[in-house]
């Protein structure tokens, strides 16, 4: 696969021809999801969903679908009839040739007097691990793990044990369009030294083969 990052949490994922976008968010591009087969998302907070670019997305091609938790999909589902689907921890389903596996149920605390939601993760093809906002470890081997490296619900030890805990090949940066640009070798200095696996930061358009 062809691992592409966007901004944020967003990132598209290609082969054989086919696409596959996770969490096309109010941060990422207005055509982060154009084009796309597939589109996941993983919780229904602004940065990861935004209504906007997923109709967007599903507009530009009409065998595109979408696949999320409830509290997703009861929001666009009436627009799209047929093409969204729920799922939750445990589901497994394949996708425009794109096996995936769903695994969590909860996002991170944020702060306890706010009420907890609902969040997954997405492990495709086996190999690449989108864990939404959550530090949600797999049962299973991930080659690629999608590294939330800065939000009000984590700090840095954190992001570093959770990369120790998961034990990916390699790491790479997504939820990050807050972080400051000051901030960011040292951010890669710290992950790259101490998490035990590679690590790696793209600017939106870049990315690697996954």
């Amino acid at each position: 696969m062809k691992l592409t990052k966007k901004l944020h949490s967003c990132v598209r994922l290609e082969k054989d021809g086919r696409t596959l976008v996770i969490d096309p968010g109010v941060f990422s591009e207005p055509d982060a999801a154009v084009g796309a087969d597939v589109i996941l998302v993983t919780h229904e907070h602004a940065d990861h969903f935004s209504e906007d670019r997923l109709r967007t997305g599903l507009e530009s091609n009409p065998g595109a679908e979408l696949w999320t938790l409830a509290a997703v999909a009861e929001q666009v589902s009436a627009a799209f009839p047929g093409r969204v689907h729920t799922v939750g921890h445990g589901d497994a389903f394949t996708a425009a040739g794109f096996d995936v596996q769903v695994h969590g149920e909860l996002h991170a605390v944020i702060h306890p007097d706010l009420p907890p939601i609902t969040n997954v993760g997405y492990l495709v093809d086996g190999s690449v691990f989108h864990p939404g906002d959550a530090l949600t470890v797999p049962d299973h081997e991930v080659d690629t793990l999608l590294l939330p490296v800065h939000a009000p619900w984590n700090k840095i030890s954190e992001v570093i044990d959770y990369v120790r805990e998961v034990k990916p090949r390699r790491a790479v940066d997504i939820h990050d369009v807050l972080l400051a640009d000051l901030a960011r070798p040292v951010y890669d200095m710290m992950i790259g030294n101490l998490s035990g696996a590679d690590h790696l930061r793209f600017a939106s358009g870049e990315g690697t083969e996954a």
